[in-house]
């Protein structure tokens, strides 16, 4: 049984930080790429990060490049996502997700690819304006 469970989110005012985490059970996340995705009200699902567990590398969207941090911590299995400088704009529900094809890890611009296999249930993030 493979799940993802987020946890960290909350309320902060703008220009202050947050930092989500992604526990997984069921599987080991060295093998798996992990994305950071987020979805607003009536806005589609938005690609925010995600890492690559066999070789290390890390991507971000433009839009959160510069002020948000992908990182695994292989002794407790858990993937988080450091958010800086907070934005309006940064609110919403964050999910993170885990595919074992860890070539769906990949960004371009302001995109990143969202088709994953295993998805969590959210966590809130809200930046007051």
């Amino acid at each position: 049984q493979v799940q993802l469970v987020e946890s960290g989110g909350g309320l902060v005012q703008p220009g202050g930080s947050l930092t989500l985490s992604c526990t997984p059970s069921g599987f080991n996340l060295d093998y798996y790429a992990i994305g950071w995705f987020r979805q607003a009200p009536g806005k589609e699902r938005e690609g925010v990060s995600c890492s690559v567990g066999s070789d290390g590398s890390r991507h971000y969207a433009d839009s959160v490049k510069g002020r948000f941090t992908i990182s695994r911590d292989n002794a407790t299995n858990t993937v988080y996502l450091q958010m800086n400088s907070l934005k309006p704009e940064d609110t919403a529900v964050y999910y993170c997700a885990a595919d074992r094809d860890q070539t769906t890890c990949y960004c371009s611009g302001n995109v990143c690819y969202d088709v994953y296999d295993y998805w969590g249930q959210g966590t809130q993030v809200t930046v007051p304006s």
